[in-house]
């Protein structure tokens, strides 16, 4: 893990099911250059009430409906691979049972704090075009990246 960045992890959301999980079910990494533990409950409450009914895929964005945090303008999420872990870290973790193996699987998504502008740059330009901007994903405090 980096050294500075507060980075949280779910435990949880992969117990659900959800239709679009067809090669592993989701666990979500926080990783923000911050102390304020907030964002991981942030995380935590998303997994939580959104578990079974939103899919956490690549590209999907999250209006949290109000500042997540009081000194940070961010008010929405944006779900990618997870920056702070290896690729097979993170995607395709066999965690059934020994005799079942493949059953289970989890993929770590990455969650990164967005300002309100940039989910609905996403939305309607997808994420390639807003992540090759220029913005650092760790920076709560940045200005919007569009």
């Amino acid at each position: 893990m980096p050294d500075g960045l507060l980075t949280t992890l779910t435990y949880g959301l992969s117990l659900a099911e959800h239709p679009d999980w067809q090669h592993g079910s989701p666990e979500l990494c926080l990783s923000v250059n911050s102390t304020n533990v907030i964002w991981a409950h942030a995380v935590g409450f998303l997994a939580e009430q959104l578990r079974g009914t939103f899919p956490f895929c690549y590209g999907s964005t999250i209006n949290f409906g109000e500042r997540i945090v009081p000194e940070s303008e961010m008010t929405a999420f944006c779900v990618f691979a997870s920056m702070v872990l290896d690729r097979a870290d993170y995607l395709g973790i066999d965690v059934g049972v020994p005799g079942h193996e493949g059953h289970e699987v989890i993929n770590i998504q990455g969650m990164y704090p967005i300002h309100e502008v940039e989910r609905q740059f996403i939305n309607e330009r997808g994420l390639e075009t807003f992540w090759n901007s220029d913005c650092e994903p760790t920076d709560v405090l940045r200005c919007p990246a569009i």
